[in-house]
């Protein structure tokens, strides 16, 4: 019975480790932004540009061959720059530093943090659809600022007092 038990502990085991799977392969490129948190106008929009530097960590050349985005709307993300700037290929230990997206900002977007992610596909020659490496970021829309608040306020103010004065002026006068 003892050894029963001990054969079908073994054999569970060397299941669990088969089923386990492949180790994780990592990301050959690593992207670094030279600013992943940017601020943009509610009332005016904007263009963030994000820059950087993408590394090719791996012993191999890495293909740039794509790339793949996710970014809530109303923003939209421009990867022209991507495919501008960037080189087709980073051989073992090279990076490269450039504008590598923009994100388009409407005016009027409502209040709030945006937060998407860019991805570079490429990889080797065997493997070159494959996600290369991935980068968060963050757009936030802020409330117009509370100076902008009081400012016009004041002036709605001032506006109702002038518009005030001018008609108690008048029945004083009459």
């Amino acid at each position: 019975m003892r050894i029963l038990r001990r054969s079908l502990v073994l054999s569970l085991t060397i299941v669990g480790f088969l089923l386990a799977g492949t180790a994780a392969k990592a990301d050959p490129l690593t992207i670094t932004l030279a600013s992943a948190f940017q601020s943009v106008d509610s009332v005016a929009g904007g263009n963030p540009i994000f820059v950087a530097t993408v590394a090719n960590t791996s012993a191999d050349t890495v293909y740039l061959n794509a790339d793949s985005s996710t970014l809530a709307g109303p923003l939209t993300l421009d990867d022209s720059p991507y495919f501008n700037n960037f080189p087709l290929d980073l051989t073992a230990g090279q990076s490269y530093t450039a504008e590598l997206f923009d994100v388009t900002v409407p005016p009027g977007t409502p209040t709030g943090l945006y937060a998407g992610d860019f991805e570079i596909i490429g990889g080797g020659e065997s493997d070159y659809t494959d996600v290369a490496g991935t980068v968060n970021f963050d757009v936030n829309v802020p409330e117009p600022s509370s100076l902008v608040l009081l400012l016009t306020g004041l002036v709605g103010l001032l506006g109702l007092v002038g518009l005030g004065g001018t008609t108690l002026r008048r029945r004083v006068i009459e």
